[in-house]
């Protein structure tokens, strides 16, 4: 699935919406003053100009978008996290059901938005990774680490990328953090596969209560989006 930057795409009901971060100074300024106090702040606290710049704009786009599904001002939104760092709306906005979740790499950001179920995104440039064979040694489960290594070397970036990016979504979508054992879950990552989990613990994918897609945020980039199955 492609989501092209400033487009909005529904997915499984699932709000899928991709955008540029490196904007005008004119824009800067005016996302930055939709921020809270505790946002401000913590731009103020990062060092490198680009760094700080990309920070406001993908908070600042969050509560735009945010603010157009709540039917409320942006600066007005207010925003909670979990134990793991998880962001979700505060408790005055929960009648809403409404779960978000972001992702940014360079300056390319993603956003997913759904109602009534938890979701989870990741989205990576496409690029040689110097030690993705030992990253995948490391925390690819069996399955995954032995069909990342029957790729042909040149198919590795982009499966190693696309394997990242569909397990992180999946831990996101958790919201358990890192903590949660990466080789406990199987996800495709071959180039010519669906986007699929395979296996959670000891049961299949199809199961498992959750459903996993691909897209494509910008040329040049992966991505995939977790949400917690309908209920039936």
């Amino acid at each position: 699935m492609r989501a092209c930057v400033g487009d909005s795409v529904i997915v499984d009901a699932a709000d899928v919406v991709a955008t540029r971060l490196d904007v005008v100074p004119e824009r800067v300024s005016a996302l930055h003053a939709l921020l809270s106090d505790a946002e401000r702040r913590r731009a103020s606290r990062i060092a490198f100009g680009r760094d700080r710049r990309r920070f406001i704009v993908a908070r600042g786009r969050l509560r735009q978008l945010l603010g157009a599904r709540l039917g409320a001002r942006p600066e007005s939104v207010e925003l909670a996290y979990g134990a793991q760092g998880k962001p979700a709306l505060a408790p005055r906005f929960a009648e809403s059901d409404l779960r978000f979740n972001v992702s940014h790499c360079d300056d390319v950001a993603a956003y997913v938005f759904v109602f009534g179920r938890e979701i989870g995104v990741d989205i990576e440039a496409v690029r040689p990774v110097g030690d993705a064979d030992d990253l995948a040694a490391r925390f690819f489960s069996d399955g995954e680490r032995a069909a990342y290594e029957a790729l042909d070397p040149p198919d590795r970036p982009l499966g190693f990328l696309t394997c990242w990016t569909r397990k992180e979504a999946f831990i996101k979508a958790l919201g358990d953090g890192f903590g949660y054992p990466l080789d406990r879950f199987d996800v495709s990552l071959r180039p010519d596969e669906q986007a699929r989990i395979l296996r959670v613990g000891h049961m299949s994918g199809d199961s498992c209560g959750w459903c996993m897609m691909s897209f494509v945020p910008a040329p040049g980039f992966v991505g995939a989006v977790v949400t917690e199955s309908k209920a039936s």
